[in-house]
């Protein structure tokens, strides 16, 4: 009762901040982040029964609290999302000290992607993806026309066209970044989504397909390089292609193996809750595991239901992009939606066994508290963009001020002036 009264006192503390504030916003992004933030509330405070000696529950309620205070700050303070756009060079500088700040620190549980003093952790890795958003949508705005019109075309794939080494620079530089964050941090969830959301944001400011292929390329050498050559990397491509290796050698199931065992006892329907035996998976079962106790104990039902409302999220950020027609707006929409549908696809995937193990928290599910005030951020800024997307009589400086003539910019129906 107590967590559901805390729970239900912020949601509606943040209702009347979007009512006040944003009346024009979409009216589901905040029921959304409300109901997955609850619904990861139970799940810990359900495994904090079997131990009781190590309770997340409090701690989770007390950094939602400070989640939905950004938001609330985030949605009364920024009047207009193009007030960013002023920063970005600055949001970058930002993020990558955070990104390179956890260097200095020593690694936990075989990664250096969090910062521990006086027994308080924070993961700089989590709001520096928010600011990275913020600073690509802002340059591939300012150079979208330099990145679409430039490069060949090849003669037997006549939509495959290739950028010229000029403009090469930028995904370049990117993708030595994030093989850097790879290698130093050996954090393979931050790197893939450091990449994967500037390759998903160019292709949107372009629409050529070939920054698709010159990104998949460039993420699969980095991933097989460091992949062979760095040894925590290396053991957890190993547990992926064996994941009962373990049990055949006498030594029991690893994580992963017990969370395909959850999964596979959810059936359907699920056990039920506090019917389960995930907590087995050890200390990581209430953050990179959560999912292997919804899919355990709320069955292949539950998962559908919680991933499609991870979805919706993600839909309705990109409808929010498509309805705006400045190119930064657009932009940054879609690489926020687009943040939260990388780090599903990479947990889900990691958990069940798809791809390999990359130690990120599942947005509003898993024990984290960097994770879920980030989160709550996010959601903040899909609420003020979708609001100047929905308002009536948008003046004309809501238009792009050098569109190119015949680019995805004006083709936007139910659109004028």
């Amino acid at each position: 009762a107590g967590y559901g009264a805390g729970l239900g006192v912020l949601a509606l503390l943040a209702h009347l901040a979007v009512r006040l504030r944003a009346p024009c916003a979409d009216p589901l992004l905040l029921p959304i982040a409300v109901l997955l933030n609850g619904i990861g509330l139970v799940l810990i405070y359900r495994l904090d029964l079997e131990t009781p000696h190590d309770r997340a529950a409090p701690t989770q309620l007390v950094w939602s609290t400070l989640g939905v205070a950004l938001f609330i700050l985030v949605v009364a303070a920024l009047r207009d999302h193009r007030e960013l756009q002023r920063y970005a060079y600055l949001c970058v500088v930002a993020a990558l000290a955070l990104l390179a700040l956890p260097i200095l620190f020593p690694a936990v549980n075989g990664a250096r992607i969090w910062i521990r003093i006086a027994g308080f952790s924070i993961q700089p890795g989590e709001f520096a993806k928010v600011l990275l958003a913020v600073f690509f949508a802002a340059y591939l705005a300012a150079n979208r026309t330099a990145l679409t019109y430039a490069g060949r075309r090849f003669s037997r794939f006549d939509r495959l066209q290739l950028p010229t080494g000029r403009v090469l620079g930028p995904i370049v530089t990117i993708w030595l970044l994030s093989v850097g964050v790879l290698v130093l941090e050996r954090d393979l969830g931050t790197s893939l989504l450091f990449f994967g959301l500037f390759v998903v944001m160019l292709y949107v400011a372009t629409g050529r397909t070939g920054w698709i292929a010159v990104g998949l390329l460039l993420a699969s050498l980095g991933a097989v390089a460091v992949g062979r050559l760095e040894p925590h990397v290396h053991s957890r491509v190993e547990d992926w292609l064996h994941p009962f290796a373990t049990i055949e050698a006498g030594q029991g199931a690893n994580q992963l193996a017990q969370s395909l065992f959850s999964f596979a006892a959810g059936g359907v329907t699920g056990t039920g809750l506090g019917l389960g035996h995930s907590v087995l998976i050890g200390f990581a079962a209430k953050s990179d595991f959560i999912l292997a106790t919804a899919g355990e104990e709320l069955g292949l039902a539950g998962l559908s239901a919680l991933f499609l409302l991870y979805g919706l999220l993600v839909e309705r950020g990109y409808r929010t992009g498509l309805s705006l027609r400045d190119p930064f707006g657009r932009l940054l929409a879609t690489g926020l939606a687009s943040i939260v549908a990388l780090q599903v696809f990479v947990i889900a995937g990691g958990v069940t066994g798809l791809i390999p193990l990359t130690g990120m928290a599942m947005p509003f599910l898993a024990q984290g508290g960097s994770s879920v005030v980030t989160n709550w951020a996010i959601v903040a800024l899909l609420i003020r963009v979708s609001h100047s997307a929905r308002r009536p009589g948008r003046t004309p400086s809501d238009a792009p001020r050098d569109e190119p003539h015949g680019t995805q910019g004006d083709k936007i129906p139910g659109r004028s002036g």
